[in-house]
């Protein structure tokens, strides 16, 4: 069977859905032998017409006449919508895309599946998004009701994709990011690690991270006892030498195989996220993955997407009594790589292909 697949970027590119579908697409070749041909929406992208054994183009410019004619180069009726709305649109508003894919559905039998990275923003008054956003909810809900399958990241996501689709999407599939970076199928205890503190992510989260977090990041030396702090990514120009007396060395950008390495020998992972989205955060989904100690700046206020402050990731506050046991540490390490497993990249594959390959059109 073949696929297209329409996602925003891809590598060269630095995009986390381009990562995601490319994965993806792997899995689904391997397990299900699902082909995949992917249709970039950006006519900027420059890259090769084949990436990792995959065919792909690039729209020559975001109007639906230019999707239109990319759908039509490919000869298959289904199509794996990655749907980001900033990702094809620069306010979010992707009109082109959402035109193209119901004049695609008018004129020829195709069946959309659609998973949902972002549906729409929520702003304030003195910020864009906020007077985007009903234009954004209403490119959604035209998505909602032209996908035959839908799949979201959250719980929430879900809940409202219920509402956007008017019904016609009842228990939405909640599948929590996978890691880009690999999933070992074994993972060491923390007390056979380097007592190592990752903070992973783009630019713009480090430094967030290092602009708010400071006194959260010296409890963490502290309580762990670390000897060495690892910063991954994109240098920030504002990453400090070290954290009270804790190195910190910016390693830069890594190839996945060797971010993957550094995870796997390493104690502790922090990032500052969003504690109701946790679950769509490829860095967190990296930490769960490679069975760090998950550390997140802010804990949610109550148990969603099957994760719980304090027992699938720490929230450093002062007190850090419970750390005195190397065990409760590794428990809660243990917790998040369970969590995880539940949705890996094989058990995604599989949910995706139900999808894809019911040949069921709804109408």
């Amino acid at each position: 069977m073949s696929i297209i697949s329409i996602v925003p970027r891809l590598p060269p590119a630095i995009d986390g859905v381009g990562d995601y579908a490319l994965r993806l697409a792997h899995q689904l070749h391997q397990d299900f032998h699902i082909n995949t041909h992917f249709v970039v929406g950006d006519a900027n992208w420059r890259g090769d017409t084949t990436i990792e054994g995959f065919t792909a183009t690039s729209v020559s410019s975001r109007s639906a006449a230019a999707l239109v004619a990319a759908l039509m180069d490919a000869p298959t009726t289904t199509i794996l919508l990655h749907y980001v709305g900033h990702g094809y649109a620069k306010r979010g508003c992707p009109f082109w895309l959402v035109n193209a894919l119901e004049q695609r559905k008018r004129t020829h039998p195709t069946r959309l599946v659609t998973m949902f990275h972002e549906l729409y923003a929520v702003g304030v008054p003195w910020k864009y998004d906020f007077w985007l956003s009903l234009a954004q909810q209403n490119l959604a809900a035209r998505v909602t009701r032209l996908s035959d399958r839908c799949l979201t990241s959250t719980q929430r996501y879900a809940k409202t994709l219920d509402r956007l689709s008017n019904g016609k999407h009842h228990q939405v599939p909640t599948l929590p990011i996978f890691s880009n970076v690999g999933e070992p199928s074994q993972v060491k205890p923390i007390a056979e690690r380097y007592s190592r503190l990752v903070i992973f992510g783009q630019h713009h989260t480090k430094v967030r991270v290092y602009r708010e977090c400071l006194s959260s990041l010296e409890l963490i030396c502290r309580t762990l006892n670390l000897t060495e702090i690892w910063d991954l990514g994109p240098a920030t120009g504002i990453t400090p030498a070290a954290i009270q007396t804790v190195p910190v060395m910016e390693m830069g950008s890594r190839s996945a195989t060797e971010i993957s390495k550094i995870l796997a020998t390493s104690a502790a992972g922090f990032l500052h996220y969003d504690p109701s989205r946790l679950a769509k955060s490829g860095v967190f989904a990296a930490y769960c993955a490679h069975g760090l100690l998950p550390i997140n700046y802010q804990p949610q206020s109550r148990p969603i997407d099957g994760l719980e402050p304090g027992h699938h990731y720490w929230v450093p506050t002062n007190d850090s009594s419970m750390f005195n046991a190397t065990s409760r540490t590794q428990a809660i390490a243990d917790n998040a790589f369970a969590w995880y497993q539940t949705h890996n990249l094989a058990t995604q594959a599989k949910q995706f292909a139900d999808c894809l390959l019911n040949n069921r059109i709804v109408a």
